[in-house]
């Protein structure tokens, strides 16, 4: 689990490509300070297990469905990611919780600067923008940000200088892809009510609560 508050960019050192599959070199400094083998970094919002590092890289693999489902089958040697490592308990919720699951490729499709933000609008698939509400959070290549406006085939996020200069957001145009996440809990909201679809109504009580695990 991450928040979304990228730690760095790292640079893409080698990709060795397979038939189905990719290994993954990345040039970093903080995300590995502390790093062991089998810990989870996230690449541009993916959720990906180190299988190996040296000083100054890691190393991680990519299985098909991940070059289906995300944008690090474009990748290639020179380029920034965002990395963050997952977070532990009792650490601050600076963003929101991120899963590492991409949803969707969305793309860039409009920047406008508005003072000192940068408004971008980016183009996504139905069913995610189903899950996305103003004031709301959506996961972007891995960065936590407020979703300013819902539109019938995209949505729009504000950016403030200090994200552009972390991330990756702060050099790409329009054209570029996104990996995209929405936010787990909609997801669950709206599970839990298709299943009462139909069933009495409810009452919240102490009793209900517990027998279903709240308290």
């Amino acid at each position: 689990m991450f928040t979304g508050i990228v730690e760095e960019l790292g640079t893409v050192k080698r990709i060795d490509r397979g038939s189905n599959s990719c290994q993954i070199s990345i040039l970093a400094k903080k995300v590995l300070e502390d790093v062991k083998i089998g810990d989870s970094i996230a690449i541009n919002g993916v959720c990906l297990t180190v299988t190996s590092f040296e000083w100054d890289n890691f190393a991680a693999d990519m299985m098909a469905e991940t070059l289906k489902k995300t944008n690090l089958k474009d990748l290639g040697s020179g380029q920034r990611v965002n990395l963050e490592r997952a977070t532990r308990l009792g650490d601050r919720m600076g963003g929101h919780l991120v899963q590492g699951h991409v949803d969707a490729v969305g793309t860039i499709v409009e920047q406008q600067k508005v003072d000192i933000a940068q408004i971008l609008r980016i183009s996504a698939p139905e069913d995610l923008l189903h899950y996305l509400v103003a004031k709301g959070s959506v996961a972007i290549d891995g960065i936590s940000l407020t979703v300013v406006e819902v539109l019938a085939d995209s949505f729009k996020v504000s950016i403030i200088p200090h994200t552009a200069k972390m991330t990756t957001l702060g050099f790409k145009k329009s054209g570029d892809t996104v990996n995209l996440e929405s936010d787990i809990i909609g997801r669950y909201v709206e599970k839990l009510l298709r299943r009462s679809e139909g069933k009495k109504e409810t009452i919240l009580t102490s009793e209900y609560l517990a027998q279903h695990g709240f308290i």
